[in-house]
Protein backbone atom coordinates (compact mmCIF):
# COMPACT_ATOMS: atom_id res chain seq x y z
CA UNK A 1 0.00 0.00 0.00
CA UNK A 2 2.81 2.42 0.89
CA UNK A 3 4.57 1.64 -2.39
CA UNK A 4 1.38 2.38 -4.34
CA UNK A 5 0.98 5.70 -2.51
CA UNK A 6 4.63 6.61 -3.28
CA UNK A 7 4.19 5.70 -6.95
CA UNK A 8 1.00 7.80 -7.26
CA UNK A 9 2.64 10.72 -5.43
CA UNK A 10 5.73 10.49 -7.64
CA UNK A 11 3.55 10.35 -10.79
CA UNK A 12 1.61 13.44 -9.70
CA UNK A 13 4.85 15.27 -8.84
CA UNK A 14 6.35 14.40 -12.23
CA UNK A 15 3.19 15.53 -14.02
CA UNK A 16 3.18 18.86 -12.09
CA UNK A 17 6.84 19.41 -12.99
CA UNK A 18 6.16 18.60 -16.64
CA UNK A 19 3.14 20.91 -16.82
CA UNK A 20 5.03 23.68 -15.03
CA UNK A 21 8.04 23.34 -17.34
CA UNK A 22 5.90 23.30 -20.48
CA UNK A 23 4.16 26.54 -19.40
CA UNK A 24 7.49 28.20 -18.64
CA UNK A 25 8.87 27.07 -22.01
CA UNK A 26 5.84 28.45 -23.86
CA UNK A 27 6.02 31.71 -21.91
CA UNK A 28 9.66 32.09 -22.99
CA UNK A 29 8.73 31.32 -26.61
CA UNK A 30 6.11 34.10 -26.48
CA UNK A 31 8.74 36.53 -25.15
CA UNK A 32 11.16 35.45 -27.88
CA UNK A 33 8.53 35.83 -30.59
CA UNK A 34 7.81 39.37 -29.35
CA UNK A 35 11.52 40.19 -29.44
CA UNK A 36 11.62 39.03 -33.08
CA UNK A 37 8.88 41.55 -33.90
CA UNK A 38 10.81 44.18 -31.97
CA UNK A 39 13.96 43.56 -34.03
CA UNK A 40 12.06 44.02 -37.30
CA UNK A 41 10.24 47.11 -36.03
CA UNK A 42 13.59 48.64 -35.03
CA UNK A 43 14.87 48.07 -38.56
CA UNK A 44 11.70 49.67 -39.97
CA UNK A 45 12.03 52.65 -37.62
CA UNK A 46 15.69 53.10 -38.61
CA UNK A 47 14.90 53.09 -42.36
CA UNK A 48 12.15 55.72 -42.20
CA UNK A 49 14.32 58.79 -41.39
CA UNK A 50 16.61 57.83 -44.30
CA UNK A 51 13.63 57.69 -46.65
CA UNK A 52 12.21 60.98 -45.39
CA UNK A 53 15.59 62.71 -45.76
CA UNK A 54 15.99 61.31 -49.27
CA UNK A 55 12.62 62.60 -50.50
CA UNK A 56 12.56 65.82 -48.45
CA UNK A 57 14.30 68.00 -51.03
CA UNK A 58 11.98 66.97 -53.84
CA UNK A 59 8.79 67.22 -51.81
CA UNK A 60 9.12 70.57 -50.05
CA UNK A 61 5.47 71.46 -50.37
CA UNK A 62 4.43 68.00 -49.08
CA UNK A 63 5.92 68.84 -45.70
CA UNK A 64 2.74 67.85 -43.81
CA UNK A 65 3.02 64.28 -45.16
CA UNK A 66 6.68 64.05 -44.17
CA UNK A 67 5.89 65.42 -40.72
CA UNK A 68 3.04 62.90 -40.35
CA UNK A 69 5.44 60.05 -41.17
CA UNK A 70 8.01 61.25 -38.63
CA UNK A 71 5.32 61.82 -36.00
CA UNK A 72 3.87 58.34 -36.57
CA UNK A 73 7.38 56.84 -36.43
CA UNK A 74 8.14 58.58 -33.13
CA UNK A 75 4.85 57.36 -31.68
CA UNK A 76 5.63 53.81 -32.85
CA UNK A 77 9.12 53.91 -31.36
CA UNK A 78 7.76 54.92 -27.95
CA UNK A 79 4.82 52.48 -27.95
CA UNK A 80 4.78 49.85 -25.21
CA UNK A 81 2.83 46.62 -25.08
CA UNK A 82 1.17 44.65 -27.83
CA UNK A 83 -2.02 46.71 -28.21
CA UNK A 84 -0.34 50.13 -28.17
CA UNK A 85 2.41 48.94 -30.52
CA UNK A 86 -0.10 47.44 -32.96
CA UNK A 87 -2.09 50.68 -33.02
CA UNK A 88 0.99 52.89 -33.47
CA UNK A 89 2.41 50.64 -36.19
CA UNK A 90 -0.94 50.74 -38.01
CA UNK A 91 -0.81 54.54 -38.02
CA UNK A 92 2.77 54.43 -39.27
CA UNK A 93 1.81 52.05 -42.07
CA UNK A 94 -0.92 54.46 -43.19
CA UNK A 95 1.44 57.44 -43.09
CA UNK A 96 4.02 55.53 -45.14
CA UNK A 97 1.30 54.54 -47.61
CA UNK A 98 0.44 58.21 -48.14
CA UNK A 99 4.14 59.02 -48.61
CA UNK A 100 4.59 56.23 -51.16
CA UNK A 101 1.48 57.37 -53.01
CA UNK A 102 2.81 60.93 -53.18
CA UNK A 103 6.22 59.84 -54.47
CA UNK A 104 4.40 58.50 -57.54
CA UNK A 105 3.69 62.14 -58.48
CA UNK A 106 7.40 62.97 -58.66
CA UNK A 107 9.20 61.42 -61.66
CA UNK A 108 12.63 62.27 -60.22
CA UNK A 109 11.76 60.35 -57.03
CA UNK A 110 10.34 57.39 -58.93
CA UNK A 111 13.69 57.00 -60.70
CA UNK A 112 15.91 57.86 -57.70
CA UNK A 113 17.89 54.72 -56.83
CA UNK A 114 18.16 55.65 -53.14
CA UNK A 115 14.38 56.05 -52.86
CA UNK A 116 13.78 52.80 -54.73
CA UNK A 117 16.27 50.93 -52.56
CA UNK A 118 14.78 52.31 -49.33
CA UNK A 119 11.26 51.45 -50.49
CA UNK A 120 12.41 47.93 -51.32
CA UNK A 121 14.09 47.54 -47.92
CA UNK A 122 10.95 48.80 -46.18
CA UNK A 123 8.80 46.39 -48.18
CA UNK A 124 11.11 43.51 -47.29
CA UNK A 125 11.03 44.56 -43.64
CA UNK A 126 7.22 44.78 -43.74
CA UNK A 127 7.12 41.18 -44.94
CA UNK A 128 9.43 40.09 -42.13
CA UNK A 129 7.25 41.95 -39.62
CA UNK A 130 4.18 40.14 -40.94
CA UNK A 131 5.84 36.76 -40.52
CA UNK A 132 7.07 37.70 -37.04
CA UNK A 133 3.54 38.82 -36.05
CA UNK A 134 2.13 35.53 -37.27
CA UNK A 135 4.72 33.56 -35.30
CA UNK A 136 4.01 35.66 -32.22
CA UNK A 137 0.24 35.15 -32.47
CA UNK A 138 0.65 31.41 -33.09
CA UNK A 139 2.96 31.04 -30.10
CA UNK A 140 0.81 33.24 -27.85
CA UNK A 141 -2.30 31.26 -28.83
CA UNK A 142 -0.55 27.98 -28.04
CA UNK A 143 0.54 29.38 -24.66
CA UNK A 144 -2.93 30.73 -23.87
CA UNK A 145 -4.56 27.44 -24.86
CA UNK A 146 -2.14 25.37 -22.79
CA UNK A 147 -2.75 27.39 -19.64
CA UNK A 148 -6.54 27.10 -20.03
CA UNK A 149 -6.62 23.35 -20.66
CA UNK A 150 -7.45 20.98 -17.85
CA UNK A 151 -5.48 19.75 -15.94
CA UNK A 152 -2.60 22.11 -16.85
CA UNK A 153 -4.73 25.04 -15.68
CA UNK A 154 -4.26 23.69 -12.14
CA UNK A 155 -0.53 24.47 -12.43
CA UNK A 156 -0.86 27.76 -14.37
CA UNK A 157 -0.91 29.91 -11.23
CA UNK A 158 2.14 28.13 -9.87
CA UNK A 159 3.98 28.88 -13.13
CA UNK A 160 2.80 32.54 -12.99
CA UNK A 161 1.16 32.05 -16.36
CA UNK A 162 -1.10 34.81 -17.57
CA UNK A 163 -2.72 35.17 -20.99
CA UNK A 164 -0.52 36.68 -23.66
CA UNK A 165 -2.08 39.53 -25.63
CA UNK A 166 -2.47 38.86 -29.35
CA UNK A 167 -1.42 41.31 -32.07
CA UNK A 168 -4.65 42.55 -33.63
CA UNK A 169 -5.53 45.04 -36.31
CA UNK A 170 -7.06 47.99 -34.48
CA UNK A 171 -7.64 50.38 -37.36
CA UNK A 172 -10.83 49.87 -39.38
CA UNK A 173 -9.15 51.28 -42.51
CA UNK A 174 -6.39 48.68 -42.25
CA UNK A 175 -9.01 45.95 -41.81
CA UNK A 176 -11.11 47.09 -44.80
CA UNK A 177 -11.10 44.92 -47.90
CA UNK A 178 -9.90 46.81 -50.98
CA UNK A 179 -12.41 47.17 -53.78
CA UNK A 180 -11.28 45.88 -57.16
CA UNK A 181 -13.39 46.43 -60.26
CA UNK A 182 -12.35 44.23 -63.15
CA UNK A 183 -15.48 44.84 -65.21
CA UNK A 184 -15.08 46.01 -68.77
CA UNK A 185 -15.48 49.72 -69.28
CA UNK A 186 -18.75 50.61 -70.94
CA UNK A 187 -18.37 51.74 -74.52
CA UNK A 188 -19.06 55.42 -75.12
CA UNK A 189 -22.59 56.30 -76.15
CA UNK A 190 -22.93 57.04 -79.83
Amino acid sequence: MLILLLVVTAAIALWVMGAYNSLVALKNRVVNAWKQIDVQLKRRHDLIPNLVNTVKGSMDFERSTLEAVISARNKAVSAAGVKQTAQAEGELTQALGRLFALTENYPDLKSNQNVLQLQEELTSTENKISFARQLYNDTATEYNTKQMQFPTNLVAGLAKASPAELWQIEDAAERAVPTVDLSSPKPPAA
